[in-house]
């Protein structure tokens, strides 16, 4: 069973770590008053590809393709360009820049600013070269090896999957978009790097008082404590800035876990009349036009709201057709893989990173779906690849995880949880969890050495 013990917790070290210019094509020029062709109009610039192009030729060297840049997938490719320089690495990803959402909580209340939270990817590719291709992946062709994108398709001898998580609206609206599309636009979670973390920050900075319902998804879900370090450090803000408003925190458990004496103190010490916790408040109804939800615990209304549907694994892990159908007393929606090499269970070319990963022990069912075990399975990864390039069989290796999370502002202090993995002589992955309930202004220094730590590991 998972151990929660008092044990000084060890200090984190994390490893401090061309895109080649392809000449543009002519286009054609048309005489004065003439109507295109058909092949006239679809003649595009060299650099704009259809999905129907190639996307890059194969090289001699075989290539590892990274679908999803955010903390596993960066790491990822940075690790295989050390561990297996002969490799082609590159990088596909959506969002021109990189936003982290671990430390983004602080950023809502201007505890950090934008550029602590923002990298860049161009520059990180260049440096270790990797290739980097901003794009819209839309399938995952695993009988050919190729990953489609909107501007070209792109075989793979290696795949590694860093999807990060996705919204199950599904399980609120069933197949009603309009009510899905309506949740996220107005009372958005802000748990998927986007704009809607600015939409939140602003609807926070410009609220002025009545009830603000933050509904929390229920297990799996992304970085577990930090909805509680959230509903601290906006209610840190409304105290300071003397906001009359309340936070209700419906929460899908039956208490507040990791760090439950921790939050709980917080909750009661510091904000008795700004924070009420709701705990087997499973979500029955969402209604984001009547501002309305019925849960097993009750019925809430809300001036403002931040709603966390269900967590699952993100869009391209079902693309790539890693997520089974629930079954085997198993939640479905997560990618399932070997759980000590991280591959698919059908296909050891194809490897599931962070978040996204699925059922991995019997003691504790799921890793933390954290930041930092993200960071540690794309080094993992970037190993085991590199170990069968060399011709050898490698050994399994276990992530670890650490967390923390700040409670106040004035004057700032933070609690934290640390986890440790190893296998039992049954071949079990068994978790001791070791939580930090105490708030200390020391915390604080403690979690921003590790955030830049870890930002290094990736970027520097």
């Amino acid at each position: 069973m998972t151990q929660q013990t008092s044990h000084p917790r060890r200090r984190f070290l994390a490893a401090a770590g061309g895109i080649a210019a392809a000449a543009a094509a002519a286009a054609p020029t048309l005489a004065m008053g003439a109507s295109p062709s058909p092949d006239t109009a679809r003649a595009l610039p060299f650099l704009i590809g259809r999905s129907t192009d190639t996307l890059a030729p194969r090289g001699k060297n075989p290539r590892v393709v990274i679908c999803g840049g955010g903390w596993g997938g960066v790491t990822a490719a940075k690790y295989l360009r050390q561990y297996a320089p002969h490799l082609e690495v590159v990088l596909l990803e959506r969002n021109p820049v990189f936003f982290s959402c671990p430390m983004s909580n602080k950023w809502l209340v201007d505890a950090v600013d934008t550029q602590f939270l923002t990298h860049d990817y161009l520059a990180v590719a260049e440096k270790y070269g990797y290739r980097f291709i901003q794009t819209e992946i839309l399938e995952i062709e695993r009988d050919r090896k190729a990953v489609v994108t909107a501007a070209g398709s792109i075989a793979y001898d290696y795949l590694i999957i860093a999807p990060g998580i996705r919204y199950n609206y599904e399980a609120w609206f069933a197949n009603d978009r309009r009510m899905a599309e309506a949740t996220r636009a107005r009372f958005p979670a802000a748990y998927i790097p986007n704009a809607e973390h600015f939409h939140l920050k602003n609807a926070l900075h410009a609220f002025k008082g009545g009830d603000l319902v933050m509904t929390l998804p229920p297990p799996p879900q992304r970085c577990p404590p930090s909805p509680y370090e959230r509903a601290c450090l906006i209610a840190s803000m409304f105290k300071q800035k003397k906001i009359p408003g309340r936070i209700i925190i419906l929460d899908h458990k039956d208490g507040v876990r990791p760090i439950g004496p921790g939050f709980r103190a917080a909750f009661e010490e510091l904000y008795k009349d700004i924070i009420t916790y709701v705990p087997n408040a499973r979500i029955e109804e969402v209604d984001p036009f009547k501002k309305e939800i019925r849960t097993e615990a009750g019925d809430f209304r809300f001036d403002h709201a931040i709603l966390m549907a269900p967590h699952q694994a993100g869009d391209l892990a079902w693309k790539a057709g890693v997520v089974p159908q629930p079954g085997a007393g198993r939640p479905g929606g997560w990618a399932d893989v070997d759980p000590l090499f991280l591959h698919d269970r059908n296909d050891k070319d194809v490897y599931v990173i962070g978040d996204a990963v699925g059922f991995v022990s019997p003691q504790f069912a799921f890793y933390p779906k954290a930041g930092h075990v993200a960071n540690r399975h794309a080094r993992i990864v970037a190993r085991y690849i590199a170990e069968r390039e060399a011709g050898r069989e490698p050994s399994y290796i276990l992530p670890d995880n650490l967390c923390y999370m700040m409670v106040n502002t004035n004057p700032q202090e933070g609690i934290s949880v640390q986890f440790d993995y190893r296998v039992n002589d049954q071949g079990i992955i068994e978790q001791t969890q070791m939580d930090f309930n105490e708030r200390s202004p020391a915390t604080i220094p403690e979690d921003f050495n590790w955030a830049r730590l870890i930002y290094e590991d990736m970027f520097s």
